[in-house]
């Protein structure tokens, strides 16, 4: 029996946190960016395991997706797009945050963020009126764009930054795009930007798409790519970063049908998250209060994170804000012509719109166990999703000698085609057993001597430590059957 327990329920989540940002460091997960020149603020490198799990994760976004709609492509747009793209979007003149400098310590910070943290405190303590006051206040001057009012809620509910003061500057607005410059010589070079987001490439391009794929509406057009944001603050780890990934899709749909796919995609993408085994009361929907210029509904689904609920993927109705916005800056029409009703018409749009790396973060602080065993040993384990898992299989000889390595690296030479896989043949068995609890791989395969006749193998399943014998031939079928992608994107 193993007596486990989640760190977050014996550990005060303050303290959770940077368990796992150092465990990533010391497992291959994650490394702070240009680390041997004191490393660059709010930018991380993905190493050997991290890279698997983030492609892993990005694949089976993309398979829910495009493989299970067949009217959902895909498309990967450039970066760099003209410069009024972002003036059409409206990025140029309202892609911005409200920003507060405290004179004392000389840091910068949002101010919506220092609110919302004052109000996760607040509900911790049990105050829940004085939360919901505040988030309402907080909501109010986000819709009326009123700065002074921020300022005056941080004042009221004495707010401090980290280092304890209390001494703010006025609120203002901080724009977050990068720019950047395009040309041979640097006096006549095009100013550009650094895409702020995704979207926009699939907006313009919604016609080639569209006649090329013989899509008819409703269709929806799915991308994986770079963003970049200047942001204020960039804090807690991998969740604002300035260099990061979106996953989003965006869904074309005929004017007065957007509520019912709205709704559709609001609750086909809380599917996905919860078709991975993570418990749905870690998840929540946020309306938003204040609507972005271009939607008429948003909702967040947040995940309670360490460090409070907060936002993994957006669900938007952007209505037809962004077609109409370029063919107005463009001069091109940016139609579809409906057969069915035999009529012109911009469509609108559903967006879903999730972070690779915020659901990267979400799935680690997901799977960081530490458990207490029966003879009073612990074990650190990562249970991530075994579909996710960046190893999915490791190799243990027993020994290294009696031609047991040979008889290991013989059977993982069947299974590397099919899966990502590891040789360990270093330290004792327990021992390598920890390392790869500690990596996440979900199967361990032992070879010992009874192999050699009875040509069958112990296979170990890492979250119950549940050991099996099994003929070499069944290892293929049985890990695929454990890793069936198939049975998680039905529940979807």
């Amino acid at each position: 029996m193993i007596d486990s327990y989640l760190c977050s329920m014996s550990t005060k989540p303050q303290d959770i946190f940077p368990k796992i940002i150092s465990h990533c460091k010391e497992y291959g997960y994650v490394f702070p960016s240009s680390e041997i020149y004191d490393g660059l603020a709010a930018v991380y490198d993905y190493g050997p395991y991290g890279v698997e799990l983030k492609n892993n994760i990005k694949q089976y976004w993309w398979n829910a997706m495009t493989r299970i709609n067949e009217n959902i492509v895909g498309l990967d747009a450039a970066i760099f797009m003209a410069p009024k793209v972002w003036k059409a979007s409206g990025h140029v003149d309202s892609f911005s945050d409200p920003m507060i400098d405290n004179k004392d310590s000389k840091k910068r910070y949002r101010a919506d963020n220092l609110i919302e943290d004052k109000i996760a405190q607040y509900e911790k303590k049990g105050k829940t009126d004085k939360a919901t006051a505040l988030q309402n206040a907080l909501d109010a001057c986000m819709v009326e764009n009123n700065l002074g009012g921020l300022k005056a809620l941080i004042e009221e509910h004495e707010i401090v930054d980290e280092t304890g003061s209390k001494n703010w500057t006025d609120v203002r607005q901080f724009n977050l795009m990068f720019g950047t410059q395009m040309g041979s010589v640097a006096e006549t070079a095009d100013e550009i930007y650094l895409r702020p987001e995704t979207a926009q490439g699939i907006f313009v391009n919604f016609l080639n798409v569209q006649k090329t794929s013989r899509q008819k509406v409703p269709f929806g057009i799915a991308q994986i790519g770079k963003a970049f944001r200047n942001e204020i603050v960039a804090r807690q780890f991998l969740f604002r970063m300035k260099e990061f990934e979106q996953m989003e899709m965006q869904f074309f749909v005929r004017p007065g049908t957007e509520m019912e796919w709205y709704a559709h995609w609001k609750q086909k993408r809380m599917n996905w998250h919860l078709s991975l085994g993570i418990a749905a009361d870690k998840y929540r929907f946020h309306d938003h209060a204040k609507l972005a210029h271009y939607a008429n509904a948003a909702v967040d689904i947040e995940y309670e994170f360490p460090f409070g609920f907060k936002e993994v993927e957006g669900i938007h109705s952007r209505t037809d804000f962004d077609l109409k916005q370029h063919m107005e800056h463009s001069g091109k029409k940016l139609q579809y012509f409906d057969p069915e009703i035999n009529e012109n018409y911009v469509p609108y749009v559903v967006e879903t719109s999730i972070g690779a790396d915020r659901m990267f973060l979400l799935v680690l602080c997901n799977a960081y166990t530490e458990e207490k065993l029966e003879d009073g040993s612990e074990r650190l384990v990562l249970k991530i999703p075994p579909v996710l898992a960046p190893v999915k299989v490791a190799l243990l000889p027993l020994l290294k000698k009696d031609g047991l390595p040979e008889k290991a690296r013989e059977i993982m030479d069947q299974l590397r085609f099919h899966f990502r896989c590891q040789y360990d043949e270093k330290d004792a068995i327990g021992r390598r057993y920890r390392r790869q609890d500690a990596i996440g791989t979900p199967y361990c395969i032992t070879i010992d001597h009874d192999t050699l006749v009875d040509q069958a193998v112990t296979i170990r399943f890492r979250d119950t430590m549940e050991q099996k014998r099994i003929p070499i031939t069944e290892i293929l079928a049985t890990i695929q059957d454990e890793l069936s992608e198939e049975k998680l994107l039905k529940k979807i």
